[in-house]
């Protein structure tokens, strides 16, 4: 039986082996605009916290986190990418390698939604060709704000290849 890593609160591992306990291992990549709440939805996934504001990522940030489902212990190995446009062309660089991208809109700004598209599109071209690929809709607690209709995730994928596996998702990290 294999022991579990302990984790301090900044994820540092303490056991030098925990390597060894690692049965699953997924590495991923969050992309999508600069304020879509990237940064907050890995947070409240590796620390449990959320933040009103929260500073934009510059480049990209690094993240792991372990977890124990069904008597398994799985590593999530998590690149956060900046959403400015003058690090887009470096969002490759951190997704290349990725089993899967979750990529996120705010649904309180329809064009952050339209460019989840091209973020989609961008992916079916330079990520693996077995990534899996999550539509995250964000910052659902702001639904007197919404832009973005609740069925234009469904019906609007045009230029989306039917061949790529996308997941929908609505979603709040406060």
């Amino acid at each position: 039986m294999k022991s579990k890593a302990w984790l301090t609160d900044n994820n540092c591992v303490l056991d030098p082996h925990y390597e060894s306990l690692i049965d699953y291992f997924f590495f991923q990549v969050l992309v999508g605009d600069m304020g879509t709440g990237k940064t907050s939805l890995v947070l409240r996934f590796v620390k449990g916290q959320f933040f009103e504001h929260q500073e934009p990522t510059i480049g990209a940030a690094f993240f792991t986190q372990l977890l124990s489902l069904n008597e398994a212990t799985v590593k999530f190995d998590i690149w956060d990418t900046a959403g400015q446009e003058r690090y887009h062309s470096l969002a490759p660089m951190y997704y290349r390698g990725a089993a899967a991208a979750v990529v996120v809109y705010d649904i309180s700004n329809v064009d952050t939604f339209v460019r989840a598209k091209k973020w989609v599109q961008e992916l079916q071209k330079q990520g693996n060709k077995n990534l899996v690929m999550a539509l995250v809709a964000n910052k659902c607690d702001l639904e007197s704000k919404r832009e973005v209709n609740t069925q234009i995730p469904y019906h609007g994928s045009e230029g989306v290849s039917p061949n790529i596996s996308l997941t929908y998702s609505a979603l709040n990290s406060a």
